[in-house]
């Protein structure tokens, strides 16, 4: 199929030609840009298929930098509680799915923040109320909390002996465990859920697929595992894989990778092996990040360590001596110090294969550190959305602290490369929230006037760079993808406004017009 696009805004990212008219693409790739004259003087001849575009936006089809999709797909079928504000109204919502499913049968669900109860931990208790009968296993947003009930803790076989696994911990209290478990200790029950079928987890895909095509998105960076890689995989076989999916290896898979001699990189243009996921630390809202310094109002909580400085130094350097780069997942200044003090030792000793290791998160920062990942070629991997969501939190355990996180204009000013994600299913999909929440450092209701700490704010166009380009070179495919240009491949996405004219508190109610991904129209919004 060969596709003319004319009468647009074009921007491509590519600094040759920042803006055009007209993009010519055949087969699967983009034959010429530039003015209308000039490509349709280049798309001669019979059977292209024209759509004018009638001066809407186009930019390149945008890429998730950080995501959970198969989690979030699954996630579609499972009680979600991101919209519920209350203790109550989680609880109702397990209840009612007791009341649906047989005894013995497991209950799981996604997405409650308990700061929104202004209280502390739930406890096992409370689900043991509404589910007597059911183990029930519902994650906090941010993944690093799980809360459980009695029934749960018994399939785990988890009682007041069971020591903490290293980089994890039960929380218990005179009685016991009380319900809630933080990092590694969430694996204790995630190892006994019963698992979904090939069958479901495609299923779940393709569904999640459409919606992220909806969003505009052509490719995505994936944390996930084994299981994800091998359904993506089949999605591929049966020409369903209808993004391109730059796959994680987990820690537990690295040994298997270097004993197939595999390396990042190696794949295709729909499915990539890429980068060693490892994590150095929790989160802020389990109040589990490693710290410099305690959390305000607990004077002896500095985090949690999910890996020690020499089993990172270990990790790191041999993923690295077989061409595997690393992405590290670091939220609290100590995580990150720690992961770029490693960085700064390979690259002394020499970074094999052009390898770019990235940083995930890199929510809190000491300004001393700052300087040192373009100092070291590290690249931050962040997600904007996580600022307007966290805000409230950051100063409440953080305070002053604060002010250097989320830091992407002192990461950006410094040489640093950003590439951003949407950290989902812990938040939106959706990259235009993404981008509107860099631009402002505002919610969508305007709040905090001005943007928290507007000073780190992005200009549009550095927002959309880290969702295109800035992306693709963060999987190192900058050449195939990420700006509009001849020979790249052609996903590019068509929106309602033009968002580089429009207030940036109308981003939000931009929608998606058409994505073309591989070439083809594969959503068109039904008017």
């Amino acid at each position: 199929m060969s596709r003319l696009l004319f009468n647009g805004k074009i921007y491509t990212m590519d600094r040759t030609l920042p803006r055009a008219q007209a993009v010519a693409i055949e087969g699967n790739r983009i034959l010429a840009v530039g003015s209308n004259e000039a490509v349709r003087a280049q798309a001669r001849g019979g059977g292209w298929e024209a759509l004018d575009l009638e001066g809407k936006a186009v930019m390149p089809g945008f890429i998730d930098c950080h995501i959970h999709f198969l989690d979030f797909a699954l996630g579609l079928k499972r009680l979600d509680f991101k919209e519920v504000d209350s203790l109550e109204g989680v609880l109702e919502l397990v209840r009612e799915r007791a009341r649906k499913s047989g005894p013995g049968e497991w209950i799981t669900g996604f997405g409650w923040d308990h700061h929104l109860w202004q209280g502390g931990f739930p406890r096992k208790e409370d689900l043991d109320h509404v589910a007597p009968e059911n183990p029930v296993a519902l994650t906090r947003k941010d993944g690093h909390l799980m809360w459980v009930n009695s029934l749960a803790l018994e399939r785990a076989r988890i009682d007041e002996g069971t020591p903490d696994p290293p980089g994890g911990e039960i929380e218990r209290d005179e009685q016991g465990p009380t319900g809630i478990l933080k990092e590694r200790a969430l694996e204790l029950v995630e190892e006994i859920l019963p698992p979904s079928s090939p069958q479901t987890r495609q299923g779940a895909l393709r569904e999640a697929i459409g919606k992220a095509q909806q969003l505009g998105l052509t490719g995505i960076h994936d944390c996930e595992g084994s299981e994800a890689l091998a359904d993506f995989q089949a999605l591929l076989a049966q020409g369903e894989l209808g993004v391109r999916v730059y796959m994680m290896i987990p820690q537990e898979s690295l040994e298997k990778v270097m004993t197939l001699g595999l390396k990042t990189g190696f794949g295709n243009d729909f499915l990539r092996l890429g980068h060693l996921k490892l994590f150095a630390d929790g989160s802020l809202g389990s109040q589990t990040a490693h710290m410099l310094e305690p959390f305000y109002g607990q004077p002896e909580n500095c985090g949690i360590p999910v890996l020690s400085q020499d089993e990172l130094e270990d990790i790191v350097g041999r993923a690295n001596e077989v061409e595997i780069a690393c992405a590290v997942h670091a939220i609290g200044d100590a995580a990150n110090r720690k992961v770029l003090d490693i960085f700064a030792q390979l690259r002394a000793k020499g970074v094999r294969g052009g390898l770019r290791h990235r940083i995930e998160h890199a929510q809190l920062l000491h300004p001393d550190d700052i300087p040192k990942f373009k100092q070291w070629g590290v690249i931050a991997s962040m997600q904007p959305i996580h600022a307007t969501s966290d805000m409230v939190m950051a100063d409440r355990y953080w305070g002053e602290r604060a002010r250097y996180s989320y830091a992407w204009r002192s990461l950006l000013d410094s040489g640093t490369r950003l590439a951003f994600g949407s950290d989902c299913p812990v938040e939106n999909l959706d990259p235009l929230m993404g981008i509107h929440a860099a631009v402002t450092r505002q919610r969508a209701d305007g709040k905090p006037k001005g943007g928290w700490y507007p000073e780190e704010r992005l200009t549009l166009s550095e927002a959309v760079h880290a969702y295109t380009l800035g992306a693709a070179y963060a999987s190192g495919e900058e050449r195939e993808k990420g700006s509009i240009a001849p020979g790249k491949l052609a996903d590019l996405v068509v929106l309602s406004r033009d968002i580089f004219e429009i207030p940036p508190r109308e981003i939000l109610e931009t929608e998606v017009l058409y994505t073309i991904f591989d070439g083809r129209v594969v959503y068109e919004r039904q008017r």
